[in-house]
This record gives structure tokens, sequence and C-alpha cells, in this order.
């Protein structure tokens, strides 16, 4: 009765780790995240399973709004039935609250400094993308994007 009981409890465990994985983890290695963009509703559903909340995200014109998909640690940006923005908590060796420094010098010499923001163009995908990290009024990280620059 024992040997049930904890063997259940471990099936238990595995499976709800199982489920929170797949929730949590976003496989985020850097060229896997590139093919995020342009991603159909239905592979996202199918990949990641339905999002912690769905949210509106107001553009300054009516064609320019978007519904959001948050997940933990990383939110997609949908236009029609297709991702075009992601947007991470950390990704790239970058984190939120870094400073541009630390961001300058682990993105390198193709990074862009633009003031507020940096910027790097990310070549051999399907999409013209961009890698922006945006800084707050104390110049650290409070935003990070992968998107499709001609969307």
């Amino acid at each position: 009765m024992k040997r049930l009981f904890f063997l259940l409890l471990l099936i238990f465990l595995v499976f709800s780790l199982f489920a929170q994985e797949r929730h949590l983890n976003t496989g985020l290695n850097n060229d896997e995240q590139y093919a995020f963009i342009g991603m159909k509703l239905e592979e996202l559903i199918d990949r990641f399973g339905p999002p912690r909340a769905v949210a509106a995200s107001r553009g300054a014109e009516i064609w320019q709004d978007d519904v959001v998909f948050q997940y933990t640690g990383v939110d997609f940006y949908i236009s029609v039935d297709r991702v075009w923005l992601v947007k991470f908590v950390s990704t790239h060796g970058i984190s939120n609250g870094d400073t541009k420094f630390a961001v300058m010098r682990t993105l390198g010499n193709t990074a862009q400094d633009m003031g507020d923001h940096v910027l790097m163009p990310v070549a051999g995908t399907n999409w013209p993308l961009l890698f922006r990290v945006n800084f707050s009024n104390t110049g650290s990280v409070n935003a990070i994007f992968i998107y499709r620059q001609n969307f």
C-alpha cells in the first residue's frame, strides 16, 4: 500500500512538473527565438499551451492594435493570426534591470546605441528582424524585444 501511494505521488509530481515546464520553459535558445516570429496562433498554443493572460496593446493607429498572449517570462504580440513581436524578461544573456554597458558588452559590435534603446539587426532569418533593448530613465533595461521591422 505504501509503495502504491509513493508511486502515485511520484507520478503526480512528475506530471505537474511537466505541465509547469510546458508553460514556463519557452525553449529560449537564441536561434529558436527568432522562429517565434511568424508563428501561427495554433502553433503557439500547441507549443506553450494556453496563455496565463491575454491583453490588448493599443497602437498609435487602429490598425496597430495587437492581442498579447502573456506567458511567464515572454509575451507574444499577435496581429491577425501570427506572432510579429516577442517581448522577453530575459534573453541573449540580457535581463530586465541590466545596465546599458552590460547590454553593449553582451551584444558586441553589431549593436547600435540609439540613446534610450539599443538595436541589433538579426541576420539569417525568414523575416527582416530586429533585436531591441529599451532602457528606463535610470539607464536600466526595462524591455527586450524581437520583432519584424517591416511590419
